[in-house]
């Protein structure tokens, strides 16, 4: 298997030969010719299409968060990979930091009428929303390092320090402690009134809302697919979306959740490590991915082993700088060092 270090070397001797002839690689760029190469050796290996969804979340990009997110806009760039795909069986590689449950919903149930089988391939880490798209899944694959997270929903609530985002479990917590301290000690209200006033009109109820939504969107998927022929899959599919979801068990929306954790829930987990050769096709793929992710203003990339692709990308633009007139000479232009009113960041969709 080409290490991460290997296939930079490949990276920089592809950038030396595009320098030497521009044309050579018919308009693509360097990281699409290496990840495009192992994305076909992948799907070449094992009969099934490949899409890749991964986001720059690891990247330490300044980028919105919605562009590294699962959203509503990510069904159109799957209707792009999955559009030239023939093959019935899809290996779906997510990583992801997650984002919008509804937006899973739709992908996943996208996915469903264009494939058969899917099969989830965890790199890293797959979170929140991006688990809820994993157990939706038929099998998964993980390694030793490989990792989900709980899937309990997140809301932004916002302060006059700014916006926080908190569980909607521990917002629920946090009023009931509230109620059963005013209520044993009312002089207590005073003290509680400015967090209080933070509980917008309904939060309370979206909280349950969103809770009920992601066990009731898990639990159907893995009746319907992982779980499917089990005699008690209704039972089984139940109380791993109840698992996945119950944040005083994790802690933190950010826990771990192990390829040993998920395969003691009974998920179908198929070790990464157990065929060598399948490990070295999708590590490849996804050192390619990420030396995109690191090497360019990419932030996210669905795309299949085809070359047919859905990109976004992050750049700042150039702002021109008011200098005192004293003679010397300056740069007329300079990229702003960091985000203000003078800055902004645009997004491009890019489609190959």
């Amino acid at each position: 298997m080409p290490t991460w270090g290997e296939l930079l070397a490949e990276l920089v001797e592809l950038q030396e030969r595009h320098k030497a002839h521009p044309d050579e690689f018919g308009g693509a760029s360097p990281h699409d010719v290496l990840r495009r190469r192992y994305m076909r050796e992948l799907s070449k290996r094992t009969g099934r299409a490949t899409i890749i969804y991964a986001t720059a979340w690891l990247e330490h990009k300044q980028a919105e968060p919605e562009m590294l997110s699962v959203n509503l806009g990510d069904v159109q760039g799957f209707m792009e990979a999955a559009s030239n795909a023939e093959e019935r069986e899809l290996d779906l590689f997510l990583h992801s930091p997650g984002g919008s449950a509804e937006a899973a919903e739709s992908i996943l149930e996208y996915l469903r009428t264009q494939f058969d089988h899917i099969r989830v391939v965890v790199p890293v880490a797959a979170m929140s929303a991006a688990t809820m798209l994993a157990l939706g899944a038929d099998e998964l694959i993980m390694g030793h390092h490989s990792q989900l997270g709980p899937i309990d929903p997140q809301f932004t609530v916002y302060t006059p320090e700014g916006p926080r985002s908190a569980p909607a479990d521990a917002i629920k917590e946090q009023f009931r402690m509230a109620r059963d301290e005013c209520a044993a000690d009312p002089a207590k209200l005073a003290a509680w009134l400015p967090i209080l006033r933070m509980y917008g009109p309904g939060l309370l109820a979206q909280c349950e809302d969103q809770i009920a939504l992601s066990k009731e969107l898990v639990s159907r998927w893995l009746e319907r697919y992982m779980f499917a022929g089990d005699a008690d899959a209704g039972t089984k599919a139940a109380d791993v979306a109840a698992w996945f979801s119950d944040y005083p068990e994790f802690r933190s929306h950010g826990r771990r959740v192990s390829k040993e954790s998920a395969e003691g829930q009974g998920l179908k987990v198929i070790p990464l490590e157990g065929d060598p050769e399948l490990q070295d096709a999708i590590l490849s793929v996804h050192h390619a991915v990420r030396h995109t992710l690191s090497g360019t203003p990419t932030v996210k990339i669905i795309e299949n082993q085809h070359g047919r692709a859905f990109l976004e990308m992050s750049q700042q633009v150039l702002v021109r700088r008011q200098e005192p007139d004293d003679g010397q000479e300056r740069p007329a232009l300079a990229p702003a060092p960091t985000p203000n009113r003078e800055t902004r960041r645009r997004s491009n969709k890019r489609r190959r």
